[in-house]
């Protein structure tokens, strides 16, 4: 094996998807300085839709970043201050924090044993009479049950609310991952499937009314200049960052089929390694692997080991939201939610990437076979 192949493997090789699409941006970026449509640019429209006929839905709003794009979601489906919004606890901090900041309540919910994705079950039994969103994460690239959660949303007059940020091409029955609620947000932070060369986000959605909604929250309240009928603020799509969504958008699905490739030949090296468990998709998922999560009783001496060998590896994510400080005032002790919290111990995310090679996998996991 090449050794200069497998030295420095990163977690996400951005580098190379740079350099696939650098001759495009940077036309791209030629026509954006030369109009000075640095706001509102040609670029916008014509990623929000594009963007929404490859995923299939009526409508996409860029926004700012993924976390002001589930707020935006939220807001304009009538959440408001005291509401309760049921999300699993296990998920990026982005998701409560956009029910927090217009004065909701997160409510936490545990997640299935063997997918990581929110519980019905869970969500069931935490439905109040003041629940009015649940927010189902499509976590590591794959969809979360969502048709199993919509007569529990319609007992209690709940909207769904997908956070869509990690499966951008996933699908679940044939449906995609940010058209199977009432609306969804995303994330094009770089390292996702989709990412740009900075902070944005997208809400989707088939709802012509939650979209005029979600673009007047997001531009001030104002649909004309200086007409302002709600109290919004600035969240808008920057043109900059449309030119780079453009151009990767157009390689998006032969970029997720690459991720589907990687993540089979993973399963393959791994299936006989003692003392680790291979992800799984959900039956009717199709998995765009955002990320490629093993789990190990040994994950912290793996980790420690495959970063001194010089491999990217990460925890999506070490510590459930409830154990986090920044929600301590809800009083949530270990135990709480047992299934997450034993994740959080075990789980332990592998170099995944369009990019990345036979030579650098075989890499990893024989240095993985080796710390375990």
């Amino acid at each position: 094996m090449d050794a200069s192949s497998t030295t420095n493997i990163p977690l996400v090789d951005l580098a190379s998807q740079h350099a696939e699409v650098e001759s495009d941006v940077l036309s791209g970026l030629e026509d954006v300085f030369a109009t000075t449509a640095f706001i509102g640019g040609t670029a916008v429209g014509q990623f929000e839709g594009a963007y929404a006929e490859w995923l299939g839905v009526a409508h996409c709003v860029g926004v700012a970043n993924g976390t002001e794009a589930l707020e935006l979601a939220l807001r304009a489906t009538g959440v408001d201050a005291g509401s309760e919004v049921i999300i699993p606890v296990n998920t990026f901090i982005a998701t409560a924090e956009a029910v927090v900041r217009i004065g909701a309540i997160p409510v936490f919910v545990d997640v299935d044993p063997a997918h990581l994705l929110i519980d019905p079950a869970k969500v069931a039994e935490a439905v109040t009479d003041r629940t009015r969103a649940i927010v189902p994460v499509h976590l590591f690239g794959q969809a979360a049950p969502v048709e199993q959660l919509q007569d529990i949303a319609a007992s209690c007059g709940a909207t769904i609310i997908e956070d869509a940020a990690q499966a951008q091409g996933a699908t679940r029955n044939g449906r995609p991952a940010g058209g199977l609620g009432a609306v969804a947000g995303t994330s094009f932070y770089p390292g996702k499937n989709l990412g740009a060369a900075g902070d944005a986000g997208a809400v989707t959605t088939n709802d012509p009314e939650i979209a005029k909604r979600v673009r007047l929250l997001g531009a001030h309240g104002s649909a004309t200049k200086y007409v302002h009928d709600v109290v919004g603020f600035n969240s808008r799509l920057d043109t900059i960052q449309a030119v780079v969504l453009n151009a990767k958008l157009r390689r998006l699905s032969a970029w997720n089929g690459l991720r589907q490739e990687a993540a089979a030949r993973y399963a393959e090296m791994l299936g006989d390694v003692p003392g680790i468990s291979v992800p799984t998709s959900a039956e009717g998922n199709e998995d765009v692997w955002h990320l490629y999560v093993i789990r190990t009783a040994a994950r912290d001496r793996a980790l420690a080991g495959l970063s001194e060998a010089g491999i990217g590896a990460g925890i999506h994510y070490p510590t459930p939201l409830h154990l986090t400080g920044a929600f301590a005032q809800l009083g949530l002790a270990e135990g709480a939610f047992p299934v997450a919290e034993r994740a959080a111990r075990e789980i332990l995310s592998l170099p995944l990437y369009p990019h990345i090679t036979i030579a650098q996998q075989k890499f990893v996991v024989e240095t993985l076979r080796a710390l375990v």
